[in-house]
């Protein structure tokens, strides 16, 4: 897998070491352009029926997925628009919410807006907002992954449209509805957004996707979270299978 070019990579590569950040990443510091619009290929986790039975609440500017009771944390930074973060939540993140399913972990999630002032557009913002407003109806874990799954090919692409965003809505099962779709085309939850996007700035990480169990660090240099297999040998020496 490629590796970034960060602007300031020193100051990057200190703090992504510092948080687990792998060196395949998006930085909060790197891009530049304006955003194009795209049309996307919209697609569905093949984890979607595992996905389905995840419960989320909102807590603060988080969203935690699994049962609160569990006894194991996976804390995870993201931007919709990273393809890092795809490759996260097409490797390692499957790994955690088969665990999650099993109620051993529950998944604490800080959805990221800094690509936006990267690239342009607001791809990221509609994201986040229309995942916020799949809580209210019970289906976040399972319309997050499609929404990181219809990734566009380019962060450049500004293609998170509300009506992008509400086909994807469409391929999960009793997510559309009046109050959705309305919060999804108005932004309903731009103060959530903003709120996530300050815990961002403020934990101190510099890019996505960065992903702690129980606090820490993953072991080794950070690529196992992109293979499930990987992750899950990684998560079992934290003692979590």
């Amino acid at each position: 897998m490629g590796v970034r070019t960060f602007r300031r990579a020193a100051v990057a590569a200190v703090a992504a070491t510092a948080l687990g950040l792998s060196a395949a990443a998006c930085s909060s510091d790197s891009g530049s352009g304006a955003s194009s619009q795209a049309e996307l290929a919209v697609k569905t986790s093949p984890d979607a029926a595992t996905l389905a039975k995840l419960p989320a609440k909102v807590e603060g500017a988080e969203i935690v997925v699994g049962d609160p009771a569990a006894p194991h944390t996976v804390t995870v930074y993201e931007d919709p628009r990273c393809p890092f973060c795809k490759h996260f939540e097409e490797g390692g993140a499957t790994a955690v919410a088969k665990l999650a399913a099993e109620g051993k972990v529950k998944i604490r999630y800080t959805i990221a807006s800094f690509l936006d002032a990267n690239f342009g557009g607001d791809s990221s913002k509609r994201a986040v907002n229309a995942m916020r407003a799949s809580v209210e109806r019970g289906k976040f874990a399972e319309f997050h992954a499609a929404v990181f799954a219809s990734q566009p090919p380019k962060e450049t692409d500004d293609a998170f449209t509300a009506d992008n965003l509400l086909k994807i809505a469409d391929k999960v099962p009793g997510l559309r509805g009046a109050a959705f779709d309305k919060a999804v085309r108005e932004n309903t939850y731009k103060d959530f957004v903003k709120a996530a996007e300050g815990a961002f700035e403020d934990s101190g990480v510099n890019g996505s996707p960065v992903v702690l169990i129980d606090g820490k660090k993953p072991a080794g240099d950070g690529r196992a979270i992109f293979d499930a297999d990987a992750f899950k040998k990684v998560l079992a020496q934290a003692g979590i299978s």
